[in-house]
């Protein structure tokens, strides 16, 4: 077997996967302090204020790469479904569940950063806006999903029912990301692309790619502790997980 089909197979194995989740999740976890601290810095002293709207832009070195982060989470948290619904795989389905607070705390900030940043732009804190109301439904769509899930006893049926709304709810994903240009949108355009041409100085990129690569690092730490978690009360009759939860009570 191929080496790395094969280690995706061990993956799949919940005393392997708690073994992994715990050796990874601290280091990334310091890596994505890092990157933020580094982030932050570059942000907040080392960027001048934007010819237009001042200091408050800064704003967009949380803000932007948390609504990244928003759809970016609700699409894994979508694959993850389909493979465990597809293929029975629990562990998908603990990590498509892990998944959905981390993204609705992603978009809360989305919109709370926004609002903020709103205030002095539009003199208000929230308009009607096509891009606002679509990451306001997504939230509702993480928080259904949530609910849904802790709504059903039975774990597997309640991850399968969850993610089949996940699924469907990734038909929003496409209208966020394109309602500015679609509709008549106060909302400024994509000013910052990865791949793309970016509208912005590169002074001002070098902070937001910092501010992303920590986010990212963050949303993988705390994907893992949660799904490591939840793996651990799914296995807690079996031996091997009983015998971690006694270690783990013995060391605190």
């Amino acid at each position: 077997m191929n080496p790395v089909l094969r280690w995706f197979h061990m993956l799949g194995s919940p005393p392997y996967f708690n073994q992994f989740a715990l050796k990874w999740t601290p280091w990334l976890t310091i890596a994505s302090l890092i990157c933020g601290a580094i982030g932050l810095y570059l942000g907040l002293f080392n960027v001048p204020a934007d010819y237009q709207q001042g200091d408050s832009f800064r704003i967009i070195y949380m803000h932007v790469p948390a609504a990244s982060m928003s759809m970016m989470v609700f699409a894994a948290m979508a694959f993850y479904s389909f493979i465990a619904i597809v293929w029975h795989i629990k562990l998908c389905e603990i990590l498509a569940m892990a998944c959905a607070p981390i993204g609705a705390m992603f978009t809360a900030v989305t919109l709370i950063t926004g609002s903020i940043w709103g205030k002095p732009m539009w003199g208000t804190w929230w308009v009607w806006d096509p891009r606002l109301t679509t990451e306001l439904l997504l939230l509702f769509l993480y928080l259904g999903v949530i609910a849904l899930y802790q709504g059903i006893e039975d774990r597997r049926n309640a991850a399968r029912a969850a993610g089949f709304l996940s699924i469907v709810g990734v038909v929003l994903l496409p209208i966020i990301k394109y309602s500015v240009e679609w509709w008549n949108s106060l909302h400024q355009g994509q000013t910052f692309s990865f791949f793309g041409a970016s509208k912005m100085d590169p002074s001002m990129m070098q902070p937001i790619i910092w501010m992303f690569i920590a986010i990212n690092l963050w949303f993988f730490a705390s994907l893992l502790r949660r799904a490591r978690v939840e793996n651990l009360k799914r296995e807690s009759t079996k031996s091997w997980a009983t015998k971690v939860l006694i270690g783990e009570g013995e060391q605190r």
